[in-house]
Parts: structure tokens; C-alpha cells; sequence
């Protein structure tokens, strides 16, 4: 459970990262279209939100993937004010598109409610 845990935790940081740094300093970004960069964020939110729950923090699966979003609106906040990237709804639609995937399958695979 410790590995998961780790692997999450860079993940995080690495999307952090990622989200902070020039955008044409990062390889091949100028060349995805607007509809492939919000598929981009929603299968990165998903990806954090299920290895998030995964994780088996002592916290609701809701609230994991709540904190979550919040950690995509930060990034969208930052992007506000820097000089090289831009605020977009968009990504906020697509970064809670991804999170609800997460506990939408995490909720069927393991039929439970909330």
C-alpha cells in the first residue's frame, strides 16, 4: 500500500510541474487540438483520482476526489497569473469529467453508494 502511495504522491507532483512550466517546453504540446487537450486533462484528473482512491486514505472516496478537483482549480488559479499559460473553464469541466469517471467506476466495480 506504501508503493501506491508514493506513486501518487509524484504523480501529483509531476502534474503540478507539468502545469506550471512553459507550455512550449514541453515536447509536442502546441500540437494537440483544443478537443485533444481536454480529453488530456480529464484522463489525467482520472488517473489521480483513481490512484488516489486506491490509495485507501482515511477519508471518503467523495472527498479524496473532491480535494482533487481543488488541486486542478489551484493549478487553473496559477495559470491566471502566469504570464505563459492561460485560465480556461474547459479544463475545469474536463478535470471534474475525469474525477467523476474515477468514482463512477470505483462506485460500479465495487457496487457500493455514497
Amino acid at each position: 500500500m506504501h508503493l501506491i502511495r508514493i506513486i501518487f504522491i509524484l504523480s501529483l507532483i509531476i502534474v503540478f510541474i507539468l502545469s506550471v512550466v512553459n507550455a512550449n517546453d514541453i515536447p509536442r504540446f502546441q500540437a494537440l487540438s483544443f478537443l485533444s487537450d481536454k480529453i488530456m486533462h480529464s484522463l489525467i484528473y482520472f488517473y489521480l483520482a483513481y490512484l488516489g482512491i486506491l490509495c485507501a486514505f482515511k477519508i471518503s472516496k467523495l472527498r479524496l476526489a473532491s480535494y482533487i478537483f481543488i488541486f486542478g482549480l489551484f493549478i487553473e488559479i496559477i495559470h491566471f497569473f502566469h504570464p505563459y499559460r492561460f485560465f480556461e473553464y474547459q479544463d475545469l469541466l474536463a478535470n471534474l469529467i475525469g474525477v467523476t469517471i474515477a468514482l463512477l467506476i470505483y462506485k460500479i466495480k465495487n457496487n457500493i453508494s455514497y
